[in-house]
């Protein structure tokens, strides 16, 4: 007798990837691939390092690395160790149980490790999806030819980062942005004020200023100061803090209280408080990404160790058109950015009090924010990931 069950072929993906932003995209990425690989027939079996949201759609962590993220040499010191006992405790537990194909997550000195690892000894695909961001900041193509060299393919986010890898030998796809879609699906700015208890006529700034530890001690007290001026300024303004990570609640809330500012903390609702905000005082990183795309002004800084900026200027003469995802994409000054010396409480209160106070510059930005999200490819884009990832599993 004939059954019409589907037998379904079992295989294992390995993803690697760090920090708060690498856990988000990991996470999405699985969901996407499971859905993807029911249609063909495959089941899947999902290992890795990353978080908790990796971890609450199924993966088997071999290491939690949210937490051991850092930009910055000297920053980047207290995790050294830590990093490297998380790579090889994974290296063991692949070697005995390998996988299928390697998937790697921007994260962009360990995935070297763990993208050498894959190819040479455990002799298998490797994908980079969001890579190391080379083709903005690259002062030699060491780590680019070091990319090449394990990547069997390279699935491209922004248009500029296909033609750069792809210059260089590796094999691209551009697949587009997977936040076109993402957002899309985020309330917009009255169901978000619903969800939240704020009321219309209620001026909204929403605070982000740290997803990594380093960045509660040189971004979050420049973000307060700033925000102590616009509410000198605005005394109505109400402050909204998403937190990145829980364990963060205990340091936000000490300071908070030292600069006597009264903000509503919220957790793992980020992108509700941002589209229920009238701006967004954020610190750079994907997250200015996330706001654009829901349409809110916001004005972005960023602080690194003195040290860390001396070597980076001097030695490294490393030189950034701009640091924000939002300007480079088409490499044009959609957002203003205040970085390093520049990240000054009192140009970045002016800078947020003008686009709360003046319709026009509030009205050229999101005339930026359309320009770059025309750039940023069709819907779909985290179904082309998964699909690409599934065709190295015949």
């Amino acid at each position: 007798m004939e059954s019409n069950s589907v037998i379904k072929t079992k295989r294992r993906v390995f993803i690697s990837t760090g920090e708060v932003s690498g856990d988000w995209h990991g996470a999405i990425l699985i969901e996407a691939l499971h859905e993807r690989a029911a249609l063909r027939g495959i089941e899947l079996e999902i290992v890795g390092l990353g978080g908790d949201r990796m971890a609450a759609v199924g993966a088997n962590l071999l290491g939690n690395t949210v937490g051991i993220g850092s930009i910055g040499a000297v920053e980047a010191l207290p995790y050294i160790l830590p990093t490297i006992k998380v790579q090889r405790d994974a290296k063991k537990w692949l070697k005995t149980s390998p996988p299928d194909v390697a998937v790697l997550i921007d994260y962009m000195m360990p995935n070297q490790g763990i993208g050498y690892y894959a190819k040479r000894t455990l002799k298998i695909p490797v994908i980079y999806y969001i890579a190391p961001q080379e083709w903005v900041w690259s002062f030699n193509d060491k780590n680019t030819r070091a990319i090449a060299a394990f990547t069997d393919k390279l699935l491209a986010i922004f248009p500029q980062e296909a033609v750069y890898y792809e210059k260089q030998g590796t094999n691209v796809q551009w697949v587009g942005h997977p936040f076109v879609d993402l957002m899309a699906k985020i309330p917009d700015r009255k169901e978000a004020r619903q969800q939240l208890g704020i009321s219309e006529d209620e001026l909204v700034v929403t605070l982000l200023p740290a997803s990594r530890t380093q960045e509660l001690k040189s971004v979050m007290p420049i973000i307060l100061e700033a925000a102590k001026i616009i509410q000198t300024q605005l005394p109505h303004v109400k402050f909204w803090l998403p937190l990145s990570l829980e364990r963060y609640r205990p340091e936000v809330e000490r300071l908070l209280a030292l600069y006597d500012i009264k903000a509503t903390i919220i957790s793992a609702q980020s992108q509700i408080a941002i589209s229920a905000a009238d701006l967004v005082l954020s610190k750079s990183g994907t997250v200015n990404l996330e706001t654009a795309l829901l349409n809110v002004p916001q004005v972005i800084l960023y602080r690194v160790s003195a040290i860390t900026a001396w070597i980076a200027r001097h030695i490294v003469k490393l030189q950034l058109p701009f640091i924000s995802p939002v300007n480079l994409v088409n490499m044009e000054s959609v957002v203003p950015e205040f970085v390093q010396n520049d990240a000054i409480p009192t140009a970045i209160a002016a800078s947020a009090l003008e686009l709360l106070t003046n319709p026009q510059t509030k009205q050229t930005m999101l005339d930026g924010y359309a320009r770059m999200r025309a750039s940023l490819g069709e819907k779909g884009a985290i179904n082309r990931v998964a699909d690409s990832i599934l065709d190295y599993l015949k």
